[in-house]
Parts: structure tokens; sequence; C-alpha cells
């Protein structure tokens, strides 16, 4: 059942071009849905993602508990596990809408980024402020 304290950050229905050779959503689309969700939830935080600042990942880590294939809706929800100075853990979670059961969980490691000066910098107190709100 999903977690009353994530945001949603994602919907959608499973095209015939998401899915693999077995009719099952593809690995590398996951991927890209999860990464779409990761924006999502920091500038629902107040983080503005432009040519200046961003975030960059270090690591995901997926799971695939339940199948979905092709024309099956899903969405994803988001929040944090971890806040540091500059980084965060976020946690992303699948859905199936028929039955609110749980498709895959995806856990974010990142760090909020100057794509200038191309080093990690702290998270305003905004962002904590908001990302606290969203503790997973």
């Amino acid at each position: 059942m999903p977690q009353d304290n994530m945001i949603e950050t994602g919907r959608g229905v499973v095209d015939h071009s998401m899915c693999d050779r077995m009719g099952h959503l593809t690995t590398r689309v996951y991927t890209g849905l999860f990464d779409d969700a990761s924006y999502k939830l920091v500038e629902a935080c107040g983080l503005t993602v432009d040519d200046k600042t961003g975030f960059a990942d270090l690591e995901l880590k997926t799971k695939f508990i339940n199948e979905i294939r092709c024309d099956g809706r899903f969405y994803i929800k988001s929040g944090f596990l971890k806040l540091g100075n500059s980084s965060l853990v976020a946690l992303h979670h699948m859905y199936n809408a028929a039955d609110d059961s749980l498709i895959s969980t995806c856990e974010e490691t990142a760090v909020i980024f100057d794509l200038v000066k191309r080093k990690s910098m702290a998270m305003s107190d905004e962002f904590r402020k908001n990302a606290q709100k969203l503790m997973a």
C-alpha cells in the first residue's frame, strides 16, 4: 500500500514500445521513469533544475517485485530516506494502479550539484525543510 508521506511523481500506461520481448516493462524504461520521478521530487522541494543548478546521481538500486505488462497502468510515489549536507537518498515506489500492489522500488543516492563549478553544493534551507516533510 502506498506510503502517505510520499508524493506522486509519475503516472502512466505501459505502451508496447516500453516492453521487452516477453511483454514486460523493460529495465531501461524503469530507469527512465524513476529518473523522471527524481526531477519531480527535487523540484517539489524547491530545487530549480536549470543550466546552473541540478543534482547528480551516484547510485541507483532497483528492485523488481511484480511484473507489469502492456496496457498496465502505474503510478510512482517518492520521498526521502536520508538528507545530508549536499547528499540525499530518495526512495521511489512504482505501484500497479489497478490494485495498488508494489511493482518496483528504486533507492537513489544523489548530490545537489553546481553545474558551473562542477561540484556538489549544500542544499538550501528551503529544500531541506520541504524534503524533511517527505521522509519515507
